[in-house]
């Protein structure tokens, strides 16, 4: 993605964020001048603290790495293309799960992110999805209190993100796990 699309994207990006967190989260995309494709990292701040990296050469060796495990496992032949494929995919989908990002991953789910309807995007079992849900402004403080029941089940960053989002509203969560309202 060019400095100009991204430039772009980032704007209407930004503009999903709920008015409080505006000023408070931002992203930016790292470029290594010197690395192969001059491949980087996108990252995620809050408050100016880096709390979401999506490295490309961290994802692409944990993936190999994942991909070795799986072929082990599976004591499969490493010269038959569809199964490496297959394993490859399986790897990637793996990582995804757990909240290990490329910065190419990063774009992806930003583009379809920005085009999807907000009640498709509740239904998502993506991990940056569900993160970049926490702090849309189209998910409304009854939305958010629906999701005290299960926010402990989710990523570390989406619980992150849940209880920044929640102390912006002034929606107080007790501590027996019942949310209540200030109004």
């Amino acid at each position: 993605m060019t400095s100009l699309i991204w430039s772009k994207t980032k704007k209407r990006l930004m503009n999903l964020i709920c008015e409080p967190l505006q000023s408070r989260i931002d992203f930016h995309v790292i470029s290594y001048r010197k690395a192969h494709d001059q491949m980087g990292r996108a990252v995620m701040t809050v408050d100016k603290e880096e709390v979401f990296s999506m490295c490309s050469i961290t994802s692409m060796r944990e993936e190999y790495y994942r991909e070795e495990e799986i072929r082990g496992k599976r004591n499969e032949d490493e010269r038959d293309v569809e199964t490496n494929l297959e394993i490859q995919a399986i790897a990637h989908e793996q990582l995804l799960h757990e909240g290990i990002y490329a910065r190419y991953d990063f774009f992806s789910v930003v583009d379809d992110y920005i085009q999807s309807p907000i009640s498709e995007l509740l239904k998502s079992d993506d991990v940056l999805v569900k993160a970049l849900t926490m702090l849309d402004r189209r998910v409304g403080k009854r939305t958010l209190c629906r999701w005290k029941d299960f926010i402990q089940e989710e990523h570390p960053l989406v619980q992150r993100l849940y209880m920044l989002r929640c102390e912006v509203e002034n929606i107080q969560i007790k501590h027996s796990g019942e949310t209540e309202h200030p109004y």
